[in-house]
């Protein structure tokens, strides 16, 4: 066949689909999807018609999911609540998940039950468990209303759904309502989920592959290439699963991609615009999954981010980015002197790791002039030895520094911490409560997680599968709930790291400093921000809100001299 054939044949197919993709609840809205905007942008570049969908900005789903932890919140004992968002997504997703599939009313209700002990170790009474599944119940009686509105609407040839752990039971059942309604639809799923808790070749993949009929192809790392190759028919047909493998590891030239595109999402709901500088990270920490999905590291050059997020400026109007970035270390000294370079102001926001540039002031101070906005932290722990078997190569002077730095010039901290991680002492933990309490004006906000155990995907997985390894959830569960969250059976006891997450929390919560969750509480995270450091970043209210051009970062001089305005009285009522 001549290329003059193939070609009309590619041209041909695109011409006649039309794909749409959807990202389903529940995933925080805090940015327009980036990876099904990114994947819009790709496909269009090479013809095909293609709309995007975010169903978390849809008022109806918000109100189910406040109903939901505002009930767990009235009857879980404050004591045992921990962070309440955090254990409370695992609850939700598990439940959700049982909803789909249970045969018998009395093991659901019983499984329900256990999902709650579990996570919160406190034994909910029957009425609790019945009031949330009508939350529940109704959740999925919307959903039904509102993806077929959307199919209809759209008429698409090709369904994309991208999944996440937290959004994996409302995928499903999409797919199965699609085929149930729409059985011509090509259904096709992909997502960050297929690195972790539905590794290939697990318990987990092995019943999953068996109960969703309905999903007709499945596309695991990087998405871009393998769809659009599944697209235009060069991938073998009778093959339900694709992998990096398949186009023989090859990934994309980031630097030769379209910005992304989200001309069908309504970008007043997103507090941040969203785009990226790199795909994949440089290191190899021992819980972390980056480098398992997205396979080699590869960064755009300073000028071309700081020229597309311009672009995407000018086209949106936002000026408040969160770059999706597993870390920004690798470039980000040159993309702030390239926005300081240009006269418009940008502000970005993105994920950090503590190293010897950010303890320098001068180097800290080029950051914000060039619209360095927040620092997301992976502090992890205060205790040198349980950084060590992290394998996070930093030393702990070293996160106290950086973090000092970052508020001196204004920039905001939030801080992410690892409880209970396999082998944390009570000393351990201490540790990590005291270094908190030392920085606690220096941190814009704490977020802690227990640790969680993948069977695959894991930097460790394969070092840590030589522990016990225990089913979470017992009895009669497996088909109820798909996939099974696994523990490492070793010290400290999930009971004991769920103690550690309500001290965690508890002692934030004496030392003001939040964790929000809703606009309110980062308006007021945002304004005890401003009382700490005089030279702090602006509100995200003044971008939101007021929608007028901010340029502060730019007549930013000598902040390293500038001192707390309040070192001493921090006495906040929020």
């Amino acid at each position: 066949m001549n290329h003059f054939t193939i070609d009309n044949k590619k041209k041909n197919s695109s011409s006649q689909e039309k794909i749409l993709l959807v990202l389903l609840p529940y995933w925080p809205p805090l940015i327009p999807p980036l990876g099904i905007s990114c994947l819009k942008s790709y496909l269009q570049q090479h013809g095909f018609a293609v709309k995007t969908a975010d169903a978390n900005t849809d008022s109806r789903f918000k109100q189910v999911y406040d109903k939901y932890f505002n009930t767990l919140q009235e009857y879980v004992p404050d004591d045992k609540q921990g962070n309440l968002y955090n254990i409370g997504h695992d609850v939700l997703k598990s439940h959700m998940m049982a909803h789909l599939d249970y045969e018998k009313e009395t093991d659901y209700l019983e499984l329900v039950k256990q999902v709650i002990a579990k996570n919160y170790f406190f034994t909910a009474a029957d009425h609790l468990v019945k009031e949330l599944n009508k939350i529940v119940n109704e959740f999925y009686t919307i959903l039904a209303g509102y993806f077929l509105d959307l199919l209809q609407e759209n008429q698409p040839t090709v369904l994309g759904l991208s999944v996440y752990r937290g959004v994996l039971p409302a995928s499903l059942f999409a797919f199965k309502l699609t085929r149930e309604k729409y059985p011509h639809i090509r259904t096709v799923m992909g997502g960050a989920i297929f690195s972790q808790s539905l590794g290939m070749g697990t318990p987990n993949w092995q019943r999953f592959l068996e109960k969703t009929p309905y999903i007709d192809k499945i596309i695991i790392g990087e998405g871009e290439k393998l769809f659009l190759k599944y697209l235009q028919g060069e991938l073998p047909e009778s093959r339900r699963v694709y992998t990096l493998k398949d186009i023989n590891d090859e990934v994309l030239d980031i630097s030769g991609l379209e910005v992304p595109d989200f001309t069908d999402l309504d970008l007043h709901y997103y507090p941040n615009l969203a785009s990226y500088a790199s795909r994949s990270c440089p290191f190899q920490c021992s819980f972390c999954s980056e480098t398992v999905y997205w396979g080699k590291y590869r960064k755009k050059s300073a000028h071309q981010v700081a020229d597309e997020l311009h672009r995407l400026y000018k086209t949106y109007g936002s000026q408040l980015f969160l770059l999706g970035d597993s870390l920004l270390n690798p470039v980000i000294t040159d993309l702030a002197r390239a926005f300081i370079e240009r006269e418009t102001a940008i502000y970005w926001d993105g994920y950090l790791r503590v190293d010897q540039e950010a303890c320098r002031d001068e180097i800290v101070l080029l950051w914000r002039q060039g619209g360095f906005y927040r620092a997301r932290l992976g502090i992890e722990s205060g205790s040198p030895r349980i950084l060590a078997a992290m394998g996070k190569k930093v030393t702990v002077d070293q996160c106290k520094t950086t973090i000092s730095t970052l508020a001196r010039m204004g920039i905001k901290t939030t801080t992410y911490w690892v409880v209970g991680y396999p082998g944390e002492t009570s000393e351990d933990f201490r540790q990590t409560l005291e270094m908190i309490e030392e920085l606690k004006n220096d941190i814009y906000e704490a977020e802690c997680n227990h640790f969680r155990y993948f069977l695959t995907g894991q930097v460790s997985s394969g070092e840590w599968s030589q522990e016990k390894i225990l089913p979470l959830y017992t009895g009669n569960v497996e088909n109820m709930l798909m996939i099974q969250t696994w523990i490492m059976d070793c010290e400290p006891s999930r009971e004991e790291q769920m103690k550690r997450v309500n001290r965690f929390v508890q002692h934030c919560h004496r030392l003001g400093i939040p964790n929000p969750y809703h606009l309110h509480d980062i308006h007021q995270a945002d304004e005890r921000w401003k009382k700490l450091h005089k030279n702090a970043v602006p509100p995200v209210m003044e971008f939101e809100i007021n929608g007028e051009y901010i340029d502060e970062c730019k007549r930013v001089k000598n902040l390293h001299q500038a001192q707390s305005s309040l070192q001493n009285d921090v006495n906040f009522c929020f």
